[in-house]
């Protein structure tokens, strides 16, 4: 296989810094944008394919490299991105974006815990000027998600974390999601489908991106940020595999990018649906006519 080169890039003093996305839709579009030309890196490269290389641009300002400067650089992130602390999600990258473009919160199942919040709170007060989008990022193999619904499966598992307070609380918010997720893919499939050799792992995929998309819908919910004009809520799951974010729609069968959190308690339900229609799904519990 050919070498892939992600080249961070700062030009002369002079060089025009990239633009900043103007508001949430722009916002939307680079980042979908920046992690599709992620993905692309990787596909199709053999032995006798060319090197590949991005180049991804960096104000030199931004990391206050140019002597003389007293003050530090002033936060200018275009998004606040709260993903898991998992190592394989490396946020900046997989879209494509270099320091200061993202202002990243991650935490173990990017649940919404007390700190999570003050530190959504504070970007959304301090960083207005410049933060046009807020974006739930899980993905794929997730090891609190995966933890929690072997827990919801096999409730003895639970019993070596019951002095372990600070793992517990984690997982105890997981488990409603799991419990939830749950009850909407024997609602659809009927019971028999937990017998089914797919049940697990569909059941670990709906919990990760409903949970995500909860998070959405809960800031949306906290801070208001549920207005077409101005600061959105939007979900996905990165997944590991393909490199890309994957995220289930209400409206058509596109599945890869970020989607929009859903805006009140019925689009929820619409999304509930939309997720077991998916084809990532559908093809673990695909049942025989």
């Amino acid at each position: 296989m050919k070498t892939v080169d992600i080249t961070y890039r700062y030009g002369p003093q002079d060089t025009p810094a990239r633009p900043r996305p103007s508001d949430s839709d722009s916002a939307l579009r680079r980042l979908n944008d920046g992690n599709l030309a992620f993905a692309a890196l990787f596909e199709g490269l053999t032995d006798e394919s060319a090197g590949v290389q991005r180049i991804v641009s960096v104000d030199p300002h931004d990391l206050g490299l140019f002597s003389g400067h007293a003050k530090s650089p002033k936060q200018r992130p275009f998004a606040v991105i709260l993903g898991c602390s998992d190592a394989r999600v490396p946020v900046e990258l997989i879209f494509n974006e270099g320091p200061n473009d993202l202002f990243v919160i991650r935490v173990a199942g990017n649940g919404l815990g007390v700190d999570v919040l003050g530190s959504l709170k504070y970007a959304i007060e301090h960083l207005s000027g410049s933060v046009n989008l807020i974006v739930v990022l899980g993905h794929s193999s997730c090891g609190a998600l995966t933890a929690a619904v072997d827990v919801f499966l096999n409730p003895a598992d639970y019993l070596p974390l019951v002095t372990k307070h600070s793992l517990r609380s984690i997982l105890d918010g997981l488990l409603v999601v799991v419990q939830a997720s749950a009850r909407r893919i024997q609602g659809a499939f009927g019971p028999g489908i937990t017998r089914h050799p797919g049940y697990r792992q569909a059941l670990i995929e709906v919990s990760t991106v409903t949970n995500a998309a909860l998070a959405a819908y809960s800031i949306q919910q906290e801070f208001g940020t549920n207005d077409p004009t101005g600061l959105q809520a939007v979900y996905g799951v990165y997944r590991i595999e393909t490199r890309q974010v994957w995220a289930p729609r209400v409206s058509d069968r596109k599945e890869i990018g970020l989607a929009a959190a859903p805006r009140d308690p019925a689009g929820f339900v619409e999304l509930g649906n939309a997720i077991l229609r998916s084809d990532r799904i559908a093809s673990l519990i695909q049942t025989k006519e």
